[in-house]
C-alpha cells in the first residue's frame, strides 16, 4: 500500500493516470509553471501565520524543514497538550497522510478540541479547496483528531492595505465544518480507489480532454498529448469558439477544421477558416482606412505593463489588483515625425501617483490616443483617477480620447500565421519584419511582470536592474512601436 499525501489524492481526483505517473514517473512532469504559484502561497502562507498567531509563539513542526518521523512526533505531543498553535501538522492513517496548514487549540468544551485552517491564495472557495478540506478532515478525524471546527482562509479581496504592515483582515476563514466531515465516505472510497490505481503495473489509458486543465493545468499533458492522434488542422483554431462546441463537434467525429458546419459558425470564424485552408490573407483594405479616418491633428499610441499581488505592498491598493508600473507611448505628428516617450520606475516604491503625472504631460491636450484592446487601458486610467483624485479630470480626459485598434484588426484584416489570434504578437509578424522573438529576455507581458518583481526585489544588484529595466523598456516600447505600424499599415501608409 502506498502512503498517498492530500496532494496525491487530488492528483488522482483530477485524473487517475495523473497520480499514477506522479508515482512510477514523475521525471516526465513538466513543472515550470508551479514555481510562481509555490511562492505566491509561500508569501500567503507567511501573512497567515502572522494574522493567527500575532505573539509568534506558534510551532511550525514542516517536515520538509525537520523530517517526517520529527515532525509525526511533534505534532502528536503537540496535539496532546493543546498549548498554542501549530503549523504543518502532520497526520497520517493507513495509506494516507497529510499536513494542515495552522491548528488552533478550542478549549471552549470540557474536553480539547482543534480548530484547522487550510491557507488558499485565491479570493474565494473553488471546489477543489473543498475537496482538499474532505481529504484533511478524514485522515486528521482517523488519526484519532478532535476537531471542533474546519475552515478555508482566502484573500479578502475588498481589503485595502493601510501599510506599516497591518494586513488585519487581508483574510476571510470560511467555515466548512459541516460539509467536510459529511464527505467522509467519498474521500474512504477515494483513497481505496486511488491505491487500486497506484498498485496496477500497467499505464491507465485515459484520453486526453477537459480533465486535463481543469482545475489546473496538469504537468503530464505534453506527455500525454503526444500518442493522441492530432488534427491536421485542430476546430479550436477558431476564434472565441466554445469548448462545449468543440465537445459536441468531437462526439459528431469532427475533429478537423475544414470539416465545421459553415452555418454554425459566426461570420469571423467563417473568415477565419476560410483563410486557414486557402492559406490566403483577408484584408478589406477599404474598411480599415474609413474605419480609422482622416489624421485630423497628432495621434498617440498608449500601453500599460501591470503587475498584481497577492498581498498587496503599497498603501491604499487591494489584492490582485492591476497596478501599473510603465508605459509607452509613441506620437504621430500630423507631419509624420515619430516622437516617443516612456516611463518606468523599478524602485520598489508605489509608482502610480508620477505615473499618472507624467502621462497627463506626455498625452498632451487633444489628439486620439489608440491602445490595442483599449478596454485594459481604459480600465487603468480609472483607477488611476479613483486613487488620485486630484488629477480626475485630466486622466478621465484621456480616456475619453481612447480609441480601439483592436476591433478594427478583428474585422478587417486576418493571416493564415495568426492561428486565430489577434494579439499583437500574432498579427505584428504578419504585417511587418518586427517580431518579439527578437527581443531578450521579456518578449511578452508575463516576462515584463517577472522582470519588474525582480527588479524591485532588495537582493537584485544594480547591475541586474538596469539589465532588466533595458530590457522591459525594450519590450513596451515595441508595444506601441507594433500598434503605429498597424494603423499605417490599415490607413495604407505603408505595404
Amino acid at each position: 500500500m502506498h502512503k498517498l499525501s492530500k496532494s496525491k489524492l487530488i492528483a488522482f481526483r483530477q485524473c487517475p493516470k495523473r497520480l499514477w505517473l506522479e508515482l512510477k514517473k514523475p521525471g516526465l512532469i513538466d513543472d515550470s509553471g508551479s514555481q510562481a504559484a509555490f511562492n505566491i502561497g509561500n508569501q500567503v502562507g507567511d501573512i497567515a501565520q502572522r494574522f493567527f498567531d500575532p505573539d509568534g509563539t506558534g510551532i511550525n513542526v514542516d517536515p520538509i524543514d525537520i523530517g517526517w518521523d520529527e515532525s509525526a512526533a511533534q505534532t502528536e505531543a503537540l496535539l496532546q497538550t493543546g498549548k498554542g498553535l501549530i503549523f504543518e501538522a502532520l497526520f497520517s492513517i493507513p495509506g494516507s497522510l497529510a499536513i494542515a496548514d495552522i491548528m488552533l487549540p478550542d478549549f471552549a468544551s470540557a474536553a480539547l478540541r482543534w480548530q484547522m485552517i487550510e491557507v488558499k491564495s485565491s479570493t474565494s472557495v473553488k471546489d477543489y479547496h473543498r475537496d482538499d478540506v474532505a481529504i484533511q478532515t478524514y485522515i486528521a478525524q482517523r488519526s484519532g483528531l478532535a476537531l471542533s471546527k474546519v475552515g478555508v482562509a482566502h484573500i479578502n479581496n475588498q481589503f485595502i492595505y493601510p501599510g506599516n504592515e497591518n494586513y488585519d483582515g487581508l483574510l476571510h476563514v470560511e467555515d466548512l465544518t459541516e460539509e467536510a466531515k459529511g464527505r467522509h465516505a467519498e474521500v474512504e472510497l477515494w483513497i481505496a480507489d486511488a491505491q487500486s490505481t497506484a498498485a496496477q503495473e500497467v499505464e491507465p489509458i485515459i484520453k486526453i480532454g477537459g480533465h486535463c486543465r481543469e482545475p489546473f493545468t496538469c504537468g503530464f499533458y505534453d506527455y500525454c498529448r503526444k500518442d493522441a492522434t492530432q488534427p491536421e488542422i485542430p476546430t479550436n483554431i477558431l476564434p472565441r469558439i466554445h469548448t462545449a462546441k468543440v465537445s459536441d463537434w468531437e462526439r459528431r467525429g469532427i475533429t478537423e477544421l475544414h470539416d465545421t458546419p459553415d452555418d454554425e459558425l459566426n461570420l469571423i470564424q467563417q473568415r477565419v477558416k476560410a483563410a486557414t485552408l486557402s492559406g490566403e490573407t483577408y484584408f478589406d483594405a477599404v474598411g480599415a482606412a474609413t474605419a480609422l479616418g482622416a489624421q485630423a491633428t497628432h495621434t498617440y499610441f498608449l500601453d500599460f505593463e501591470t503587475v498584481t499581488f497577492p498581498v498587496p505592498i503599497w498603501k491604499g491598493t487591494r489584492p490582485y489588483q492591476q497596478l501599473p508600473f510603465q508605459y509607452s507611448l509613441h506620437l504621430v505628428h500630423k507631419s509624420g515625425g515619430l516622437r516617443h516617450a516612456e516611463f518606468l520606475d523599478t524602485s520598489g516604491d508605489d509608482p502610480r501617483k508620477a505615473l499618472a503625472e507624467q502621462l497627463i504631460q506626455d498625452c498632451g491636450n487633444d489628439g486620439v490616443i489608440f491602445a490595442y484592446n483599449a478596454g485594459f487601458e481604459k480600465g487603468v486610467l480609472k483607477s488611476l483617477a479613483e486613487s488620485f483624485p486630484e488629477y480626475t479630470s485630466q486622466l478621465n480626459s484621456i480616456i475619453r480620447r481612447l480609441d480601439d485598434l483592436l476591433p478594427i484588426a478583428r474585422d478587417c484584416y486576418y493571416h493564415p500565421s495568426q492561428k486565430g489570434s489577434w494579439s499583437l504578437k500574432a498579427v505584428l509578424p504578419a504585417i511587418s519584419e518586427l517580431r518579439y522573438s527578437d527581443l531578450e529576455e521579456v518578449q511578452n507581458g508575463m516576462a515584463a511582470v517577472d522582470a519588474y518583481k525582480e527588479a524591485i526585489n532588495s537582493d537584485t544588484t544594480p547591475e541586474r536592474k538596469q539589465e532588466l529595466r533595458d530590457r522591459m523598456l525594450e519590450y513596451c516600447k515595441l508595444d506601441t512601436y507594433a500598434t503605429v505600424k498597424m494603423w499605417k499599415f490599415f490607413k495604407g501608409i505603408i505595404k
